[in-house]
């Protein structure tokens, strides 16, 4: 008999599992590795503003997810010993947004050395730059959030 084996669910599995606005917003996976995160917004009547595009709640929403994809693809072996956290996002609206959109993101620092700052004992920061499409190839909005890997503290010092 041959040991079951169960497969670690990929991340366009794992974020809309554990993040309810992933599926709220019904944001599907392009593509997602660890240098490049792209993931899709439908057009959809229930988020739109104003002016019958997308709220701009939604494309924040939307392009914070991609770069949360791949933080999640660049760094999830080093889970076990750090917590990825967005600590500062800066937006750019550059054009009104219709339809639907597309959101790609890309580490803005080699991975590798960011894991080399979480070797050495420090909590690395790096930024990740995200541009939002509409379907016509238009750039709509610009996106960079900075994230951290904040190593875990260990057992008995919490604070």
């Amino acid at each position: 008999m041959t040991p079951m084996t169960h497969a670690m669910p990929s991340i366009a599995e794992l974020l809309p599992a554990t993040v309810p606005m992933v599926r709220t917003l019904n944001l599907t996976f392009d593509e997602c590795t660890a240098t490049r995160a792209v993931l899709r917004m439908p057009d959809q009547a229930a988020f739109h503003n104003h002016v019958g595009g997308p709220h701009a709640g939604a494309m924040f929403t939307l392009a914070e997810s991609a770069s949360g994809a791949i933080v999640l693809a660049a760094f999830g072996a080093e889970l076990s010993r750090a917590v990825p956290l967005a600590v500062d996002a800066s937006i750019a609206y550059k054009k009104l947004a219709m339809g639907e959109l597309t959101a790609t993101a890309e580490l803005g620092r080699p991975a590798t050395e960011v894991v080399a700052e979480l070797d050495a004992g420090q909590r690395p920061v790096f930024p990740v730059q995200v541009t939002i499409r509409r379907a016509d190839g238009e750039v709509t909005g610009e996106m960079t959030i900075q994230w951290t890997l904040r190593p875990n503290r260990p057992a008995g010092q919490e604070g």
